[in-house]
């Protein structure tokens, strides 16, 4: 992989800003833009990326781009619309990457977070190798190039794993990593796999009150952290998306501002001592900053 799909860019983000926000990565030098259904701003992400192809900056092959299969999607025969309609708002003929959001079914139908009177999400059940097939089949039709999944334990990739007639494994699993909550045993079993971890919640999240517990300690504020990023003359923010690349993780990172997106790119200059990845490791808490409760049930990890 190009290490400049190593650090992928993340479009959870204000509708309003996200066209701007898209193209300045893109202008920075970011290849690898990771969008999903349920977040409402594919059509802002692919008028991005369009207008990048127009003036120049980019052909369609230079952008690697990742999709999610929204949670009231997971029936099989659902599968293929989901992607469909993504393809369609970003006007792609196909996506680089298509991946399972979160290993929780939800009601199909319009409401993306169906709840019933009481507030209470409606789950659906669905057997996830049915889905996965469905996955598969995406592929074969060549609307993706690729499939992988999101938020998934280990019982729950074995699951996939060893699903009979398994006809392509996944490729990535994202999930929320960052230094105090390192996924070392999740990210053994992947490399073990030939899966790539990919880390969001990288910098411990932007603590947003509907899903970060505001009780939690601000990762980025760590004086450890802090102490190597002097030592290096960087930001611990870079210090610590550094961390996960000697890792072998690829690293989501989300900003509005130019000047945080170019600063952040600097991740690829420099290098942690093998001392100073030990000290990182020894943060781990298994801290969770991303509270799942408005899309399923939490998964442990």
């Amino acid at each position: 992989m190009s290490h400049l799909l190593l650090l992928a860019f993340y479009t959870y983000v204000q509708k309003s800003k996200c066209e701007e926000a898209v193209k300045a990565a893109i202008e920075v030098g970011f290849r690898h833009i990771d969008g999903a259904f349920v977040y409402g701003t594919e059509e802002e992400v692919g008028q991005a990326i369009r207008e990048k192809i127009a003036d120049g900056t980019v052909k369609r092959e230079d952008i690697f781009y990742t999709g999610k299969l929204g949670s009231t999607f997971h029936r099989p025969e659902l599968v293929r619309s989901c992607l469909e309609q993504s393809l369609k708002k970003l006007k792609f003929d196909y996506l680089d990457l298509f991946i399972i959001h979160i290993p929780v079914s939800l009601k199909p139908g319009p409401d993306l977070s169906p709840m019933d009177e009481n507030g209470k999400l409606i789950f659906d059940i669905v057997d996830l190798r049915q889905t996965w097939e469905a996955m598969e089949a995406c592929k074969d039709a060549g609307l993706v190039k690729s499939i992988g999944v999101s938020n998934f334990n280990i019982r729950q990739l074995e699951m996939i794993l060893n699903k009979p007639g398994l006809k392509y494994k996944p490729v990535l699993n994202q999930v929320e990593c960052h230094p105090y909550l390192n996924q070392s045993k999740l990210l053994a079993f992947c490399k073990s796999k030939d899966i790539l971890l990919e880390a969001y919640c990288a910098l411990g999240s932007q603590r947003d009150k509907m899903w970060i517990d505001q009780s939690t300690p601000v990762l980025l504020e760590d004086p450890v952290l802090g102490a190597i990023a002097k030592k290096y003359n960087q930001s611990p923010a870079v210090v610590a998306l550094r961390y996960q690349l000697q890792r072998g993780i690829v690293v989501l990172f989300k900003s509005f501002t130019r000047k945080r997106i170019e600063e952040n790119f600097q991740v690829f200059y420099f290098q942690l001592l093998e001392e100073d990845m030990k000290t990182i490791d020894g943060l781990n808490k298994n801290l969770r900053y991303l509270n799942l409760r408005h899309s399923g049930p939490p998964t442990k990890k």
